[in-house]
């Protein structure tokens, strides 16, 4: 993404703060896995949203003062003995080349220029990310800064920014709907390499080995989210990450997976049978997810409640089951239909965004058709991208084989 599109969210973000008013963000630092060892670090989405820069232990720092805004973006220092062991960091003009934010400084200054500010009267409420997805979870860098704050500050008000950065983050702006059509490219491709070297006695570290090597051979080092690949009876595991099955002549191949590009991610599911061609059960259960996924993107428009997508596709799909003698009623759907059909996509693939509001031009999000028969040992889904337009909606994954006959004419070449 270009600087301008970072610059443009902080303006978008710092209109919608109160006057008198600072936001504090963090980049984050990757957690330790054992003894001395680190996991990867993976920044935090808001944070890369507003700057553009990837890197552990940066802060952004904005105020709103008396109408005026200020930015400024916290580094660390450069330090050779360091580098020498985690790699090399982004010098000042490095990033602010980057987030477009001139006044770059280092980290050290950050607690002494903040004191100042708040001791200064420069605000009165302070905004952070406050995200937790469970309340379990243990606090994070903005929640102990909170607490800090709170203590020594206290006649500071401590604001939620969640809720804005969500409204922002869900209608896509045109560069990252272009990233993501190129994203979906290399998806394709790794989808693709999936199905054609499937086969009977293929164990699936061997899929999810030919998925990797598609993305690395196009300039993606990871993918999206970790890939969603099993065999057989594994489908049956919602998030399955074990890749230890071996596929067996009948099994159906479920695959959740995605790549990336620019930091916004593609989220796809396909399934197919291991030898390539379906069953005549595999088939008409195929038939039933495809049904239902043509119908919704024959319907999904602006102005639809997103709350009925998921609705919408659980009654349609129903209806097709139905059809073939799986159900009797719709109290009987969540037999086969395990999980919602629609989530949105973005910097995050489960998107952190507004989902109360009604569908419109510029969201992206999936279409989502899982059907589980555990009784017959089929379990797959059927999940592509839709992009919704002024007048309707584009599926974004609509040139990753998803017809039964495209599958198996893509399988056989």
């Amino acid at each position: 993404m270009e600087a301008s599109f970072h610059r443009e969210n902080r303006k978008n973000l710092l209109e919608a703060m109160p006057d008198n008013s600072a936001a504090v963000l963090f980049s984050g630092n990757a957690p330790r896995q054992s003894a001395d060892a680190y996991y990867p670090f993976f920044c935090s989405r808001n944070f890369l949203y507003l700057t553009g820069v990837d890197f552990a232990g940066f802060i952004l720092f904005l105020q709103k003062t008396k109408g005026t805004a200020r930015e400024v973006l916290y580094i660390l220092p450069h330090d050779l003995l360091k580098e020498r062991w985690t790699g090399r960091r982004p010098t000042a003009e490095e990033a602010s080349a980057q987030s477009g934010i001139e006044d770059v400084r280092y980290v050290e200054s950050f607690e002494e220029d903040f004191r100042r500010a708040a001791t200064g009267g420069a605000f009165d409420s302070l905004w952070l990310d406050l995200f937790n997805h469970t309340p379990e979870e243990e606090p994070g860098e903005a929640h102990r800064f909170a607490h800090s704050a709170a203590k020594r500050y206290p006649g500071l008000l401590i604001r939620n920014l969640l809720p804005q950065l969500r409204s922002q983050r869900t209608i896509k702006r045109p560069c990252e709907i272009a990233a993501m059509r190129q994203a979906m490219t290399v998806t394709r491709a790794g989808i693709l390499a999936m199905m054609k070297a499937s086969r009977p006695g293929m164990y699936e570290y061997e899929y999810k080995a030919e998925f990797d090597h598609a993305l690395t051979s196009r300039g993606v080092l990871t993918s999206a989210f970790p890939s969603i690949i099993s065999a057989g009876k594994n489908n049956f595991c919602i998030h399955y990450y074990s890749y230890t099955g071996q596929a067996q002549d009948d099994d159906m191949i479920l695959n959740d997976v995605g790549a990336w590009w620019d930091n916004e991610v593609n989220d796809v599911s396909r399934g197919w049978p291991c030898n390539g061609r379906f069953t005549k059960e595999q088939a008409a259960l195929y038939q039933c997810a495809y049904n239902t996924s043509e119908y919704m993107f024959s319907i999904i428009k602006p102005g639809m409640p997103m709350a009925s997508v998921d609705l919408t596709a659980r009654k349609y799909c129903y209806e097709q089951l139905k059809a073939i003698g799986k159900l009797n009623s719709y109290e009987e759907i969540g037999k086969y239909m395990w999980h919602g059909g629609a989530h949105h996509i973005g910097y995050d693939v489960h998107d952190e965004v507004d989902m109360t509001r009604a569908v419109a031009p510029g969201m992206v999000f999936c279409v989502d058709i899982g059907i589980y028969d555990e009784d017959s040992g089929i379990g797959f889904r059927l999940e592509d991208n839709c992009l919704v337009t002024e007048t309707g909606c584009e599926n974004l994954s609509a040139a990753i084989p998803r017809k039964l006959e495209d599958i198996e004419d893509a399988m056989a070449h």
